[in-house]
């Protein structure tokens, strides 16, 4: 059993995806399920997590819409207005009609200009909602917000959190020793999870397995095995690589860092974090 935690479908015709731009010419076009389908069975990917990549319930609606077709989707991980004076009602109106498959919430972190946001008490009655539905949370941030990341996490403790793209390192400035010391303390302080996505696109163009070596060390060496879980982050990973090189460079470098865990990081974490059905399977 293999689970891809964090991938992304869209299409354009939606017009709510506004980081996307015509001159990315890798990016701006459709991927759907099809596009998807050869390089998860060559991979031997059996499941994914649908991860929201528009600021919009509609679009959380529209990944609804698909995981309702297609069986390889096995949670969608939607978005939500968090400060919303109704967001109690708007939450509990998606968990019914995602009919199962609605897993947790990602605010766009990254993106709002308040470098505080995650702090302020106005998000309260978001976080209570996702608690009350036992959803979890998915942290899209990247170094700046790892401070305030920790203090909101340590003010709900049965939160199920996780870091996604390991809070977005400068892998490509060499920016190591802040980052490292940060995830440190919010692996030690919180009991988020982190994702092992998203790194080749905060490296280099060419980078590899050496390039990542050390920051991948430090994710296990904070988080340990049983709170890391990969994903692919199609298809903003062909930015640089195709989907199966990345796989195939992860199953390296957690056979280095993770020696007999693969299964953990490549199935059962993710599954036990997200409460994923996936037939019976236990890990």
């Amino acid at each position: 059993m293999r689970v891809d935690a964090h991938q992304h479908y869209w299409s354009l015709q939606r017009g709510d995806y506004a980081w996307l731009k015509p001159h990315d010419a890798i990016l701006y076009r459709d991927f759907g399920p099809e596009d998807l389908a050869d390089q998860l069975a060559g991979c031997e990917v059996n499941a994914t997590v649908l991860v929201q990549a528009a600021a919009t319930e509609a679009e959380t609606r529209f990944l609804f819409t698909l995981a309702n077709r297609h069986s390889s989707i096995a949670g969608v991980v939607g978005w939500v207005d968090f400060v919303a004076n109704d967001v109690a009602s708007r939450i509990r109106r998606l968990v019914r009609e995602g009919n199962g498959k609605l897993r947790g919430f990602r605010p766009m972190v990254q993106d709002i200009g308040d470098p505080q946001w995650l702090e302020h008490s106005s998000l309260d009655a978001a976080f209570a909602t996702i608690l009350e539905h036992d959803l979890a949370f998915d942290a899209l941030v990247t170094p700046r917000h790892l401070p305030v990341l920790e203090r909101r996490l340590q003010r709900h403790p049965t939160l199920r959190a996780v870091l996604d793209h390991a809070g977005k390192p400068d892998i490509a400035a060499g920016a190591f020793e802040s980052w490292a010391r940060q995830i440190e303390q919010l692996a030690g302080t919180t009991s988020a999870y982190c994702k092992l996505s998203g790194l080749l696109t905060q490296a280099e163009p060419g980078a590899g397995t050496a390039e990542l070596d050390a920051f991948v060390a430090h994710i296990f060496k904070c988080f340990g095995v049983n709170r890391v879980m990969w994903g692919s982050d199609w298809p903003v990973v062909t930015l640089r690589v195709p989907y199966r090189h990345w796989f195939e460079m992860a199953l390296a470098l957690v056979d280095r860092h993770a020696p007999g865990h693969g299964e953990a990081v490549f199935a059962g974490n993710s599954i036990r974090f997200y409460r994923l059905d996936l037939g019976g399977y236990t890990s």
